[in-house]
């Protein structure tokens, strides 16, 4: 694929979107394209989740020497904490193609303004404009 390609935060790359002038923001194009990109998203991460059930299977192992029986309960640990954080990203891009599917996609949340194609591309399960995540933030910060 050729333009620009997403390299962090999923595993697959796709071409960027290209406005046309005058277009309508959250179009039918434009929906398509961020569909297809979640449902990739969504293809992948469910291929690691069923790659690492694999991998637990047969890698597990009653070791007698407890030092490895510890390293591999550590390396058990992360991945399925890896898992974990994939599950939850797995039900934010179900929520997101909810959101394609009742045309809500691509709106903040708080303030509902556009978030913007670029912002999509770069983080397809955003729900929030720059300046609301800023915020956010900046309140997250101050909670502690």
């Amino acid at each position: 694929m050729t333009g620009n390609v997403r390299t962090h935060a999923s595993p697959f790359s796709f071409e960027s979107y290209k406005e046309k002038n005058d277009e309508e923001y959250m179009n039918e194009d434009q929906l398509n394209h961020f569909k297809t990109i979640l449902n990739n998203w969504k293809k992948e991460l469910m291929h690691e989740v069923d790659r690492t059930v694999l991998h637990m299977q047969d890698e597990a192992a009653n070791f007698p020497d407890p030092n490895d029986r510890a390293t591999q309960e550590s390396e058990f640990s992360l991945e399925l904490r890896t898992r974990d954080r994939e599950r939850r990203l797995i039900k934010k891009i179900e929520e997101a193609l909810k959101d394609i599917e009742s045309r809500d996609y691509g709106y903040c949340e708080t303030c509902g303004i556009e978030i913007g194609i670029r912002r999509l591309e770069a983080r397809p399960t955003a729900t929030l404009c720059i300046d609301c995540k800023t915020l956010d933030e900046i309140r997250e910060r101050q909670m502690g």
